[in-house]
This record gives structure tokens, C-alpha cells and sequence, in this order.
């Protein structure tokens, strides 16, 4: 644990909690009364506070803390702590001796300890890792019980309402929020990266002609793009080096897109023009001529909408690539072939294919119970993370109301009868339309195939995924995680033949 704990009393001002942890440099505070503690405030607190509007200098730290929090006792080993915040999802703890604060443990702290103990009482993790914080970030983060993520400091949702795609891009690879000359730069240096090499485009179309879905054709496109950019081992370039490796290969994911896609239509891929913006150029490539704005934002904000989300299948892949010091693009490619599976990236198409096979809002109940009678799995809803409506679903039912159209009308409506008859069926288990409900339908309103929306959410990630390599590069060491055996007991005698 660490003692004392840093603390702060229920009347102080959200501001000055916030200053205190910027001076200290901790996530949380112990909320403390008379020696005791009645709650916890976090550095998503404060976010949350900020985000609401509310004036931090006068808002008080008891109206934005966790209450009543659990504690440890001192005691409590080690195992037992990990059971308490895996289950409830906690991330930091008081630890108190009859009843006053004695010092607060955190999942850094829990983490520490493991990597302490001797091979042979190695911890167990859960399945799939579940729960399990692995590594530290400074990039985001997703709080699946209140329906909210971030990319660093900023509410995801919020910065596509209100930024461009380059913006985002900026803050993620940058760390900041560009200012307008800061913007005009980076426009500038990311446009010539879009272009495609002439020694890509000869292999082009043989590539498209025998992959199997544009998806499969990216991954081999990429792979040979990055060879010839001749990509060096991360472990043996600066970080200046990296962030330009990671602006080539994010600029070139549209392109080598839009180009397999035309290919296998039997067109000319469209050349890339650097006037237009990332979003406008990707649609400009598609389709051969220049989208209308609605759908260029449309399609830009979706873009930002799927950026980065946690350490899910795809980023830890991008991560254990990175961590072993290999090139980016190696890293970047593994992330795609990760993103492809239908259980991760590889299902927005899917949710079109659950509306085709319901028809009519008449049929969606009858539809559900037979799919859950079944056992099947109903693409577009549940996630494993949230518990409460995922926010990018909620956004782009938004943006897909706004495009308007029948489409729309008739997948709100059987989200509405889906979740009602859902609600029936597991009323112990809230299931929401996921990210690919409305992304599939904002994709097709604004002309893009079916057989694109798997890479475009590609087109999106790969930045989040550059962004994760050049920070698991900054400060590397090497994922290896232990397995534990269960086959027949060794060692026994090699049977002759």
C-alpha cells in the first residue's frame, strides 16, 4: 500500500483536489472526515465534474466523491485484494485500522506485488484477462458501468462532436489538442503520406483480384507497404523516427482502401488529392468524386468515434508485437489480422444482416426469442465492457437520425423491440446495440458497401493502434505472460514405434 494516503476533506472545492493531485501526481484522493473515510474521488471524478459544466472552484469534493467506500484491512493478502477489486471493478482501496485511515492500495500497487512473486505461485488470471489491468496508459480509457470513454484527458464523444478527425489524430499522437497554425502543420506533413507508392499500386491488383473480402486484401496490402517503406526494428529508432512511421502507415489505410475496393469493382483506383481532409479524401477515393459535407462528417465522426477503446483484442495484440521490439508495421499488421475476428471489429456488416433477416418491427420479438432459444448470439447488441448503453451507439443514432431515411426508421425501431423483448428474456442482463448497430447503418447511408465497413473501422483503429506502439515503445518491456498446464503429468516414457 501506500502510507500515508493522500487525502482530501468532503468540503474542499473539486479545484483544489484536482491541484493536489496534479501536484502529487496520484489518480485518487481519500475523502476523509474526523480520520475517517467516507469516500473516494478520481481523476475521472474530476473529469466527470469538468465535463458537466459545473464551476470546479465552488464545487464541492462531497458531491463528486464515492461515498461510503469498501476498505482492506492490513492485514488482507494479497490474493484476497485481487478478488475485491476484480469483482467490483475497483482501482483503488483505504486501507484502515478500526476504522482510521491508514494508507490506500491501488491496482498499480496489486500489480507490483504479482510481478514479485516466484514463478511456481504465479497468479491465475481470468479468462480472457478479464479485469486484469496489465500495462499503464496515458492514452484513454472506457468505464463500462457509467457509459463513458476518453481519449486522454477528453470525453471520445465530445471531441467528435465538436473536432476534426486530424484533430483527434494530433491529440493522440501528440498529446495535445492542436492549436489553428499547430493544425495547418500537421495537415500538412500527414496529406503527402496518403499517396500511394508506384511499387505499391503494381501489386495492387493482384492482391485485390485474389484476397477474399477487401479486409483480407488490406492486411497483405499493408504488410507490403510497409516493407517497402523498409520499416527498422522499433527497439532501434528514436521516438521521432517512430512518430513518423506512425503518421506513413495511419495516412496510407484510406488509400490502400478505397483502391482495393475500386479493383475488385473492375475501376481505376482514384488518386489521393491533399487538399481535401482525411474523412472527405477517404469518400473521395471511394466513390470518385466528392462527397456532400453531411456525409463527409457523418463518416468523420464515426472515424473518431472508434479511434482507441481500451486495451480490447486488437491494441493488446498491437502492444505484445510492439513490446518485442519489432517494426511497427509488423505491429500494425497484427492489429488488422486481430480487428478481422467477428467477436472484435469484423461485425458491423453483421447488423445489417440481422435487419434483412427480421424484415419488419413485427417480426423482431418473434426473431429475438428464437435466436436466444437457440443460444445464438444477436449481432449488434451487448458489449463486453458496458453495462449501460455504449456511447457510440447512442452518438450515432444521432448521426443517423440526422441522415435520415428508411434504413434509420427501421433500425431504431427494432433496437427499441429488441432491447424490450431482451429485457424479458435476461432482465439480470442489460444488452444494448453495440458500436456496430448504427455504425453499419451510418456507413450505408452515406454510400459505403458493406464489404468497407470492417476496413473503415480499420481506417479508424490503426491511428489508436499507432498511438499504443509508440507508447508501449517509450517505455518497453517485453509481454510474456506465464500459462499454466493441464495435460497429461510429466515427464512419461516415449513410446516406441
Amino acid at each position: 500500500m501506500t502510507a500515508p494516503a493522500q487525502s482530501a476533506a468532503p468540503d474542499d472545492t473539486v479545484a483544489v483536489a484536482a491541484a493536489h493531485m496534479n501536484r502529487d501526481v496520484v489518480s485518487s484522493l481519500v475523502v476523509v472526515s474526523k480520520g475517517r473515510p467516507v469516500g473516494i474521488l478520481t481523476e475521472r471524478d474530476v473529469l466527470h465534474a469538468a465535463g458537466s459544466g459545473v464551476d470546479l472552484a465552488t464545487e464541492t469534493v462531497a458531491s463528486w466523491m464515492t461515498a461510503d467506500p469498501d476498505c482492506l484491512d492490513p492485514d488482507v493478502d494479497v490474493d484476497a485484494a485481487w478478488k475485491q477489486f476484480a469483482e467490483r471493478h475497483y482501482r483503488h482501496l483505504p486501507v484502515v485500522v478500526d476504522g482510521e485511515l491508514l494508507g490506500v492500495v491501488s491496482l498499480r500497487d496489486l500489480t507490483s506485488m504479482a510481478h514479485l512473486h516466484p514463478a511456481d505461485e504465479a497468479h491465475v488470471a481470468p479468462a480472457g484477462l478479464k479485469g486484469l489491468v496489465v500495462a499503464e496508459t496515458a492514452l484513454g480509457d472506457v468505464r463500462g458501468e457509467e457509459g463513458f470513454y476518453h481519449y486522454r484527458q477528453y470525453s471520445a464523444p465530445e471531441l467528435a462532436r465538436s473536432r476534426s478527425f486530424e484533430d483527434v489524430w494530433h491529440l493522440l499522437i501528440d498529446g495535445s489538442l492542436p492549436h489553428i497554425d499547430e493544425r495547418s502543420r500537421f495537415a500538412d506533413e500527414v496529406a503527402p503520406f496518403r499517396a500511394l507508392p508506384a511499387s505499391v499500386l503494381e501489386v495492387l491488383p493482384a492482391v485485390s483480384r485474389n484476397a477474399g473480402s477487401v479486409s483480407s486484401a488490406l492486411r497483405t496490402a499493408l504488410s507490403h507497404h510497409a516493407s517497402v517503406l523498409a520499416l527498422p526494428n522499433s527497439m532501434d529508432v528514436d521516438h521521432a523516427a517512430r512518430r513518423t512511421q506512425a503518421l506513413q502507415l495511419s495516412a496510407v489505410v484510406p488509400a490502400l482502401i478505397a483502391a482495393i475496393h475500386r479493383l475488385r469493382a473492375g475501376l481505376d483506383p482514384v488518386p489521393s488529392r491533399p487538399d481535401l481532409g482525411y474523412a472527405a479524401d477517404y469518400l473521395h477515393m471511394l466513390l470518385g468524386e466528392e462527397a456532400s459535407a453531411e456525409r463527409v462528417r457523418a463518416i468523420e465522426q464515426y472515424l473518431i468515434l472508434g479511434i482507441d477503446h481500451g486495451f480490447n483484442a486488437s491494441t493488446f495484440t498491437t502492444r505484445v508485437v510492439t513490446s518485442t521490439g519489432s517494426d511497427l508495421g509488423s505491429a500494425i499488421v497484427a492489429g488488422v489480422g486481430a480487428l478481422l475476428g467477428p467477436l472484435h471489429g469484423g461485425a458491423p456488416s453483421r447488423a445489417l444482416d440481422t435487419l434483412d433477416e427480421i424484415g419488419s418491427p413485427d417480426r423482431a420479438a418473434a426473431w429475438v426469442r428464437n435466436k436466444v432459444a437457440a443460444g445464438e448470439r444477436i449481432m449488434g447488441f451487448g458489449h463486453p465492457v458496458y453495462r449501460t448503453a455504449d456511447p457510440r451507439s447512442v452518438m450515432l443514432r444521432s448521426i443517423a437520425q440526422g441522415l435520415g431515411g428508411e434504413l434509420v426508421e427501421f433500425a431504431v425501431q427494432v433496437e427499441a423491440e429488441v432491447e424490450r423483448t431482451l429485457a424479458e428474456l435476461k432482465p439480470d442482463r442489460p444488452l444494448h446495440t453495440n458500436v456496430e448497430w448504427y455504425a453499419a447503418v451510418v456507413m450505408d447511408r452515406c454510400g459505403l458497401d458493406r464489404d468497407l465497413f470492417t476496413p473503415t473501422f480499420t481506417a479508424s483503429r490503426v491511428v489508436g493502434w499507432c498511438a499504443q506502439a509508440l507508447e508501449q515503445a517509450a517505455d518497453n518491456r517485453i509481454i510474456r505472460p506465464s500459462s499454466r498446464y493441464v495435460g497429461p503429468p510429466p515427464p512419461q516414457p516415449v513410446p516406441s514405434v
